[in-house]
């Protein structure tokens, strides 16, 4: 591998048509002798390589709160990669769904979206309407992998601070030497070039040059992301605007329909309902990225993989799914959450992300783990308007979002208003690493109410239900970070419940920032302050 060149190890691989090379073959040459693209056809056929081939789901939920230690009688069920991550090190140990390979996967989506904008601007420019929505679906590609990157290997962006706090690079063009150089940006700057892709994406934006809509950037998702930036970026109104834009006058035609799911049965098999979870024809999906990752064994039932870090069944009755929440118990859940108890064996979870085995060979001898994954969907888009409608104090218009995504996922016939859901969460103590509740004390960068006020209070119930939706989703990360919740890592007893807790990542712990790949740092990029 050649070191130098690490940003883009695996961004500047052979696309359409050419066959697979190692890296050093490939590095030997210049970008020049790539397939040469020329057409529309080819650069929308280009595209589909411009979404990340790796997942960053399991490094997020393992560094979250949704995760802990099961204790030593679970130490054969887990790996030298599982105990670095989960105990917030600094990662040594290779695997396919650590940092090198998330960071490789998200960078050669931004070498292939670059190489369809310069293509583009070959061929004259967006003068066509396929083009239009091609230069459209390219730049929200790029910005979108560079926002990912951002989340897992950055700092919170915090506009006071972002100038001088460490981003990495925005890639804008494609490589034309082969052992370029690179520096790291502020975040701020990172922030500023997501900003301007959208907002030159989103006019062109169109659905008439997809075959397959829901593996792309189609209209809604493009929506839906400009909302989670726009959230993360501060700007509350923008992710109305772009969340309303999404969502629609009509939100609950595109819900999950949890009734169905929760009516396929799964005597020993977790594929039917994950195959439905992530079915393309669901209106509460828009856009699905296939990955290469064993998130679909270690958020299943199945013994594969991690067992030792899970979300077990303490943390679900105390904090998130089958806990005593607002609406009442889980009688009144519309799906019933996987309860997994044994010797060696403690999970609960909600069926998500199939587990796919990509045969490498046709004797079947050597396969890939994979996974298909909803990036964005209705359900979280809905949650995540009424977190910025909490935040611009408008309370009735996030309390509509809120009951809407309560009555889809619950039968209850409760409705939330400002004051019930502050009497709720008024009622129960801010939780502790051995005394855990739904209410956990938040420390934002951004300026919000008092403890116990409507505000903060209402805040506390979003995030509540933006944690049950996305469970091993890896997005509770997201939040734990905008919003500066303490993480416990906490060792639990062989009767389930905490033993110790041995470590925490306060507000501000540099670790908030996960390291960049060895591979990276020792070619010369600058890792993280630790």
């Amino acid at each position: 591998m050649k070191k130098t060149n690490i940003i883009y190890a695996a961004g500047l691989a052979l696309f359409i048509g050419a066959s697979l090379a190692s890296c050093d073959d490939y590095l030997s040459e210049l970008p020049d002798n790539r397939t040469q693209i020329d057409s529309e056809d080819k650069v929308v056929k280009l595209l589909t390589a411009a979404y990340p081939s790796a997942c960053p789901i399991v490094m997020a939920e393992c560094v979250s709160d949704n995760i802990d230690d099961m204790g030593e009688r679970y130490s054969n069920y887990t790996s030298r990669f599982y105990d670095q991550l989960y105990n917030l090190q600094d990662l040594t140990e290779m695997d396919n769904d650590g940092p090198y390979f998330v960071w490789s996967g998200y960078y050669e989506a931004i070498a292939n979206a670059n190489q369809a904008l310069q293509a583009i601007e070959e061929m004259g420019g967006p003068t066509t309407q396929t083009l239009r929505e091609a230069m459209a679906e390219a730049l929200l590609c790029r910005a979108y992998s560079h926002y990912m990157l951002t989340y897992l290997f950055c700092l919170d962006y915090d506009p006071a601070t972002s100038s001088t706090v460490l981003g990495l690079t925005y890639m804008t063009e494609p490589e034309t030497t082969v052992f370029p150089h690179y520096e790291r940006e502020s975040l701020q700057s990172m922030y500023e070039k997501i900003d301007k892709d959208i907002q030159t994406a989103l006019p062109m934006v169109g659905d008439t040059h997809l075959s397959v809509p829901k593996y792309h950037f189609n209209s809604q998702a493009a929506y839906a992301f400009a909302a989670r930036f726009y959230l993360a970026y501060q700007k509350w109104d923008l992710a109305v605007r772009y969340a309303s834009e999404c969502l629609g006058s009509a939100p609950e035609t595109l819900l999950r329909d949890w009734d169905a799911i929760n009516a396929i049965a799964t005597p020993s098999s977790l594929d039917p309902q994950t195959n439905e979870y992530i079915d393309a024809a669901a209106n509460a999906n828009f856009l699905l990225v296939t990955a290469t990752s064993n998130v679909g064994y270690w958020a299943g039932n199945s013994l594969l993989g991690n067992c030792k870090y899970t979300h077990d069944a303490y943390l679900a009755s105390t904090e998130d799914l089958t806990a005593t929440n607002i609406w009442g118990g889980t009688s009144l859940l519309r799906y019933r959450p996987k309860e997994y108890s044994s010797g060696t064996f403690d999970r609960v979870l909600v069926a998500k992300m199939p587990a796919l085995m990509n045969w490498a060979d046709a004797q079947h001898s050597t396969y890939y783990l994979m996974t298909v994954y909803a990036a964005f969907k209705a359900d979280l888009t809905l949650l995540e308007r009424a977190e910025a409608y909490i935040l611009l104090k408008e309370y009735e218009k996030a309390c509509d979002d809120l009951n809407l995504w309560m009555h889809n996922w619950t039968k209850s016939n409760m409705t939330l208003t400002p004051e019930n859901i502050r009497s709720f969460y008024n009622s129960m103590s801010y939780a502790t690493w051995n005394a855990p509740t739904l209410k956990k004390h938040l420390n934002p960068s951004f300026e919000i109410d008092e403890e116990g006020s409507i505000q903060e209070c209402m805040l506390q119930c979003v995030l509540n239900f933006k944690r049950i939706e996305t469970l091993y989703e890896g997005y509770r990360w997201f939040d734990l970070k905008r919003y500066g919740i303490t993480v416990y890592r906490r060792t639990m007893n062989a009767s389930g419940t905490p033993e110790e807790v041995t470590d925490s990542m306060l507000v501000d712990d540099p670790r908030r920032a996960l390291q960049l790949p060895a591979e990276a740092i020792n070619a010369g990029y600058t890792p993280n302050p630790r």
